[in-house]
């Protein structure tokens, strides 16, 4: 009996994937645990094993296709002496993306986005001329400053040829351009009626929600090119702008003094030269801050709806960019971990991160995170919190700068952290005091080991 093939769940919070790549053909005999595709997530590609042995009868959604739903068809298995033509034509759902140019939308598509946007756009009691329009009812496009010189010379923008972006008529097609016969008179009854506000707003203008064909008129008469966004990028545009627009961000400001780490940190790496260990001072801080949570454990917390979480290990997610986006891998249990052995997961995290080959498991958890800048030569900055984290330490660069001791001032290696904080799971004093153990570790690297 013929059995379709789903488009799998590889994540719990997976909608909708790309069938980035078919390892099987039509008729090819598979078996159980073969890997059938690749498939991206909004993180990661991942393999598709199948679940039974049999025959691939038809694949039902080409590779390459994004937006095929959970659950939708995407291929037929048979059995032994089963007919492919017996099985289905189609899978079910699937969305694609289709980008319409800005020019070619048809106007009463375009009409309901600007008379929303009418009233704020024109003073009161100044209505609008209308958008030139050619014979046939379409609108004519222009920019405002080829409008202007226009209106003056008299010309009939329904009779110049646009050389710009979509057609888009520019500055340098009405200079050259002659008024026709018909058009002084044109000029002046538009010279009689009161000067309109430009039909494409300027910048500070556009309203802040505002279209994407909007934006796209907007840079109509600009060159520009368009960038199609993938599963990760919308996954991060939405999380961090639910995170910014619902978590109650504040920021506390601390300066660590690195000397006696970084001479600590060249005593371990000659010792494990011979084992090919080669510590960080990434690696450092992700301890300082494993055993920092366990100090503090009021701060090792998630925010859960209507309650909060406390977790017992400390799980710290680490960011890693990547092309297109970023990670935030998980060390699990840090706490418990050597300083070798997260030097040792997290090269592999970030070295398989960066080929997107990270499980969701991998991804996906922990109450903290660091983002660490550091290597950028940036000196300091604030981090966004990747919800349900309860906060996130910002890193910024090891620079030498004049510091007191004492009564003498002293040239030290100091590096600035931002620790960005939920107040809806840390109050500021417990804020602080988290803080505070994370310098403490970092200033007395030799206690970390105890």
């Amino acid at each position: 009996m013929a059995t379709e093939v789903l488009m799998p769940a590889l994540s719990p919070t997976m909608e909708e994937g790309t069938l980035a790549k078919w390892l099987v053909k039509e008729g090819d005999a598979v078996k159980s645990g073969q890997i059938l595709a690749e498939i991206e997530t909004d993180k990661a590609t991942m393999e598709f094993e199948a679940v039974d042995e049999g025959i691939v009868g038809k694949l039902l959604i080409a590779e390459g296709t994004s937006g095929v739903k959970v659950n939708t068809p995407i291929a037929v298995m048979l059995e032994e002496g089963e007919d492919a033509d017996a099985a289905p034509a189609r899978g079910g759902d699937v969305v694609s993306e289709k980008k319409v140019p800005p020019a070619e939308e048809p106007a009463d598509q375009a009409a309901p986005a600007q008379s929303k946007a009418a009233p704020a756009e024109k003073p009161a009691g100044k209505p609008a001329a209308p958008e030139a329009k050619a014979s046939s009812g379409a609108r004519v496009f222009a920019s405002p400053l080829a409008r202007r010189i226009a209106r003056e010379k008299g010309l009939d923008l329904t009779a110049v040829k646009g050389s710009g972006p979509h057609g888009r008529i520019v500055k340098a097609d009405v200079e050259g351009a002659q008024p026709s016969a018909a058009a002084p008179a044109a000029a002046k009854a538009e010279a009689a009626t009161p000067a309109a506000a430009p039909a494409t707003p300027a910048p500070s203008a556009m309203p802040a929600g505002a279209s994407a064909e909007a934006v796209a008129r907007m840079f109509a008469d600009r060159d520009y090119e368009t960038v199609t966004l993938d599963g990760m990028r919308k996954t991060i545009a939405a999380r961090l702008t639910e995170a910014k627009q619902t978590i109650p961000h504040f920021y506390l400001r601390r300066d660590v003094q690195l000397d006696a780490l970084m001479k600590f940190r060249a005593e371990l790496n000659a010792q494990l030269e011979g084992r090919g260990v080669k510590l960080s001072v990434n690696d450092f801080i992700i301890k300082a801050c494993a055993l920092a949570l366990q100090a503090v454990p009021n701060a090792n917390a998630v925010w859960a709806g209507d309650r909060i979480l406390r977790l017992k290990p400390s799980d710290v997610a680490v960011a890693v960019a990547i092309e297109g986006g970023l990670f935030t891998p998980v060390l699990r249990d840090a706490h418990q971990k050597t300083l070798s052995a997260l030097s040792a997961e997290m090269k592999d995290l970030a070295t398989r991160a960066k080929t997107r080959k990270l499980a969701p498991h991998e991804y996906q958890g922990g109450s903290f995170a660091i983002s660490n800048l550091g290597m950028f030569g940036i000196d300091n900055f604030d981090a966004v919190i990747n919800p349900p984290h309860g906060s996130i330490l910002a890193v910024g660069a090891g620079v030498k700068k004049p510091v007191v001791k004492g009564s003498e001032v002293t040239v030290a290696t100091v590096m600035s952290m931002t620790l960005s904080v939920d107040h809806r799971v840390i109050d500021g004093a417990l804020g602080a005091e988290f803080l505070k153990a994370i310098v403490e570790n970092l200033e007395n690297p030799m206690a970390m080991l105890a």
